[in-house]
């Protein structure tokens, strides 16, 4: 059975912010343990996972308003990944720039993607 474009654009966006959580997680691994970046660290694995699991449950969702609500959080959550990559950024607490550079860019494109369709569902109702 072929998969509808809908269908695939959905696996890739779930494949997308697994691959991002997964990418956060293996650079945090290179951050230097210290109280401030362990508690950075808790926090933005926390919000990034968030924001895979949630989709996945937004895909799910059994109504629009069940979808919106998820997807807001999905907002959110993506949000505040963006804001602990830029505290690490601004912090100089990764020796590696570039990969941090990548994650802040595709967590900036991703809660682009989930904005809108936050606000095309919610003008929809």
């Amino acid at each position: 059975m072929k998969m509808t474009e809908k269908e695939s654009f959905i696996n890739n966006f779930k494949f997308r912010t697994k691959k991002l959580a997964i990418d956060v997680i293996k650079m945090l691994d290179d951050l230097q343990k210290q109280k401030a970046s362990n508690a950075i660290t808790f926090q933005l694995i926390r919000s990034v996972t968030s924001v895979a699991a949630n989709y996945r449950s937004a895909c799910r969702a059994r109504s629009k308003k069940e979808f919106h609500s998820k997807i807001c959080i999905v907002v959110e959550e993506a949000d505040e990944t963006l804001f602990w990559l830029e505290l690490l950024a601004d912090l100089n607490f990764l020796a590696n720039k570039h990969d941090l550079n990548k994650l802040t860019d595709e967590t900036r494109q991703i809660l682009k993607v989930v904005a809108k369709a936050k606000n095309t569902n919610y003008q929809g109702q």
